[in-house]
């Protein structure tokens, strides 16, 4: 395999490692005030994601500079085509962080409202804008970039109600499977919508014949989305997350599956890439430092991997 070939996946790994696990930070963000009646149910549902959340952040970080230092010029276009809403994604970032960091240290109600709104705007606008900004990279439509914000929405919507009802009991657990269930209703139709049309940019067709490793991607990712509501109606959490989980890493599958490989207008991998050099000694430092990464991100959730229950008032 190429370097640029092998970069190129790598980049792709990173980011729907990022969408998988900021996916479900943002549903709980943005849930947080619906599922939590007290502040003690409060504190039980953004503790699901307190010891985790800034850990899936690390992901985007991996992945933008390792566009920068393996396609400078794909890193450039990317961020400057799309200046405004990725200045907009990390001030959304920014005032979650903010929030999450000192809801614990404030005292008065009024202090931890500003801190919840924050939380919920801080997650609802990356989740929205992702979406909208590789919607836009595939069909350079404002319709389908509001169309694929939509989706993505939604899908971080289900994606953090399902965890919420994995990782809690009690009314809240209750509650986020209701909330899972509303979602679905809306996320299954938007999917279809916007995973369909997935196979039809680039130099593939929507037709199976010409692009079947899209097809095969958009289709199981409806699947697994499908699945993901019917499991969390049976009380089956644990597969309802896989399920949302791996609907997430289909969908970016099949995106940078039809980004490839020209992932800018005009531009392909091999023009974007960094010289040999460059790339041989990312590979090397890729293969020391990526299996710590992916090994502290899996240590960390086993560590936390039990069901958080509410205080008592």
């Amino acid at each position: 395999m190429e370097l640029t070939t092998l970069w190129f996946a790598v980049i792709a790994f990173l980011w729907t490692g990022f969408f998988v696990l900021e996916g479900f930070d943002f549903g709980v963000g943005m849930l947080a005030p619906v599922l939590s009646r007290s502040e003690a149910e409060r504190k039980q549902v953004l503790g699901t994601i307190g010891p985790v959340w800034d850990g899936n952040e690390v992901w985007l970080i991996t992945a933008v500079g390792a566009m920068f230092a393996a396609f400078p010029a794909w890193y450039a276009g990317l961020l400057s085509e799309f200046y405004l809403p990725i200045v907009l994604v990390l001030a959304g970032l920014i005032v979650r962080g903010v929030g999450l960091e000192w809801r614990g240290k404030v005292h008065h109600a009024a202090d931890r409202t500003w801190c919840d709104l924050g939380i919920a705007g801080g997650s609802a606008l990356p989740a929205f804008l992702w979406g909208a900004v590789f919607a836009d990279l595939l069909h350079d439509s404002a319709l389908a970039a509001l169309t694929g914000g939509a989706f993505s929405l939604l899908l971080c919507l289900l994606h953090g109600a399902v965890f919420v009802a994995l990782k809690t009991s009690g009314p809240v657990r209750a509650r986020a499977r209701r909330s899972a269930m509303i979602v679905s209703a809306a996320a299954l139709p938007a999917g279809v919508v916007a995973l369909s049309g997935i196979p039809s940019t680039g130099t593939a067709v929507a037709e199976w014949g010409d692009s079947p490793w899209l097809w095969g991607f958009a289709l199981t990712a409806m699947a697994a989305l499908a699945a993901g509501a019917a499991l969390t109606w049976r009380g089956r959490d644990g597969w309802a997350f896989t399920a949302t989980a791996s609907s997430i890493a289909l969908t970016g599958a099949a995106l940078f599956s039809a980004l490839w490989p020209a992932p800018l207008p005009g531009l392909t991998v091999a023009e974007a890439a960094s010289g040999p050099y460059t790339l041989t000694v990312l590979t090397w430092i890729g293969l020391i430092a990526l299996p710590f990464v992916v090994g502290y991100q899996t240590w960390s959730y086993w560590v936390f991997r039990r069901r958080l229950t509410a205080a008592p008032s």
